[in-house]
């Protein structure tokens, strides 16, 4: 009996001590004052990646000494030629299934095999990246009136320029499950990679997929490729948004909501056009609607509401350009390289200086009535695979280009 009250006294003794414990005494971690289990603190987030330095380069200004990085400069006052592409096929199974998509974009569009032979191949023949902006420049001239003048360029010794450009890289959604990639995104590296579904439905990352993605890794493998740090320039329309993001505008039942949501889609593709500029890519207009210029469509009063539109919602993401891309390669007026018409003054009086149609030859003109320059690119596509292949042997043979055996069984003129 003396045993047991002597054992309850020792327990109302510990108790008793355990009572007076310090108010402000911490409690053991994972636990709360309650008693009962903590929560695990949330985990730390991923610091986002400091961007890679990226060098841009005047090409227009010979290097202190005549050289860089080892490498001997030399005037270039020749030819720049001009290559211009469409979002290419990431999927041919989808692309070229019979639907009645499939010979547009058999037209019009090049593979990604077709693109990464074509990049190894300009490559191989000595043709480095230029900046489209950097060919030409605004200066005054003997009248004191502003006049393009053609810039001497300082190229690696045995090295010719290059122009890319990249028309409607907008992701419109005919494109979507068509066999291309969706948008451009930002990756956990900081980088821009591209999304979009495979043909099983399955979500895809990637930078092997996009033309954007897969010229920025050939210039990191191959940097001697961009020596001034330019990729191209991609021509914008703004009716389905830009780079996949939906960022215009529908006049027709346009509500707060959709508003809400077109903000959104603003904020997000913010950070895409920024990195791409970082990285040597730069932007042109492609007109809001991708209308014809020509005037035999369009009255003046639709074009400048068009152009006002592009302003707008997609200027006012990319910032200002000077360069123009005519869609469908229509110019305005009929001829503008002879005639300076209404329709190219007001674009000219608009902040446009670089007019880009579509030709058979690199071809450029600086106009001397108007502070102007008009040029011609060349297309790689379906059709001059199929059709031109002595055009652009300076650059690549299509025989060893084609993926003949993917694409739709059509007619091919190799002389």
């Amino acid at each position: 009996m003396r045993r047991f009250a002597s054992v309850l006294l020792l327990l109302c003794l510990l108790l008793s001590l355990a009572a007076c414990a310090a108010p402000d005494e911490a409690p053991d971690e994972g636990t709360d004052p309650a008693g009962g289990q903590e929560a695990d603190p949330p985990p730390e987030e991923e610091p986002v990646p400091e961007p890679e330095p990226y060098d841009i380069y005047d090409p227009t200004v010979m290097p202190a000494g005549g050289s860089r990085d080892g490498v001997a400069y030399a005037a270039w006052d020749g030819i720049v030629e001009h290559l211009f592409f469409h979002p290419v096929v990431a999927y041919p199974e989808q692309a070229f299934d019979g639907d009645s998509e499939a010979e547009g974009i058999d037209d019009y569009m090049v593979t990604v095999n077709e693109y990464n032979k074509i990049l190894q191949n300009v490559y191989d023949k000595g043709y480095v990246l230029v900046d489209i902006g950097d060919v030409w420049s605004e200066t005054a001239g003997e009248d004191g009136q502003p006049r393009m003048v053609r810039n001497t360029l300082y190229l690696p010794e045995g090295k010719k320029p290059l122009i890319f450009s990249f028309d409607d890289t907008n992701y419109y959604p005919y494109m979507l499950g068509n066999g291309f990639t969706y948008k451009l995104i930002l990756g956990e590296d900081g980088k821009i990679w591209s999304w979009g579904l495979d043909p099983e439905g399955k979500e895809v990352v990637s930078r092997d997929l996009d033309a954007i993605t897969i010229l920025d890794k050939f210039v990191e493998e191959h940097p001697d490729f961009s020596p001034f740090g330019a990729k191209a320039c991609l021509s914008l329309t703004g009716y389905e948004g830009i780079l996949g993001y939906r960022t215009s505008t529908d006049t027709r039942e346009w509500n707060d909501a959709k508003e809400a949501e077109r903000q959104k889609e603003r904020e997000a593709v913010a950070p895409i056009v920024e990195e791409l500029k970082r990285t040597g890519w730069t932007f042109g207009s492609h007109t809001w609607g991708h209308i014809r210029l020509s005037g035999k469509t369009r009255s003046m009063e639709e074009i400048q509401s068009d152009t006002q539109r592009w302003f707008d919602e997609v200027g006012s993401l990319i910032g200002e350009t000077t360069i123009l891309f005519y869609p469908h390669g229509e110019r305005p007026d009929g001829n503008d390289w002879k005639e300076t018409g209404p329709i190219f003054q007001y674009f000219q009086e608009q902040g446009f200086r670089v007019f880009c149609s579509v030709g058979i030859e690199s071809f450029s003109y600086i106009k001397k009535d108007i502070c102007a320059v008009i040029c011609d690119r060349l297309h790689p596509d379906g059709t001059t695979l199929r059709h031109s292949r002595n055009r652009y042997l300076q650059f690549y043979d299509a025989k060893e280009i084609m993926e003949v055996d993917v694409r739709p069984q059509r007619e091919i003129d190799w002389e």
